[in-house]
């Protein structure tokens, strides 16, 4: 049995539906929605890597080195932000942070 295109589009379809599911229906954790967003980015990727391995071209596999790279950043930024939250409430609960003011 081959591996065909197919087979990495429902793989890509059902990473980003579990990143979604997670983003939807745990929306108590900022861990845990940061994970979700980044699982969705990497469905993302699989699918511009599926798609340019199919086409052979590298188009799409240049392309996922620069979501990376922003992925990367997002998710120190986010993880650096959290970690100010939780000094300074002892908490990271989306329900307790309606408080903050810009």
């Amino acid at each position: 049995m081959d591996i065909t295109l197919a087979h990495h589009l429902i793989l890509g379809a059902i990473l980003f539906t579990i990143g979604l599911f997670g983003f939807f229906l745990n929306r108590d954790n900022l861990i845990v929605l940061l994970m979700s967003v980044e699982l969705m980015l990497l469905a993302a990727n699989f699918n511009f890597v599926a798609f340019s391995s199919w086409f052979g071209n590298t188009d799409g596999q240049v392309f996922v080195f620069f979501v990376l790279t922003v992925a990367a950043a997002e998710a120190a930024i986010g993880l650096a932000i959290l970690v100010l939250l939780f000094r300074k409430r002892n908490n990271i609960a989306t329900d307790k942070l309606d408080q903050l003011k810009g």
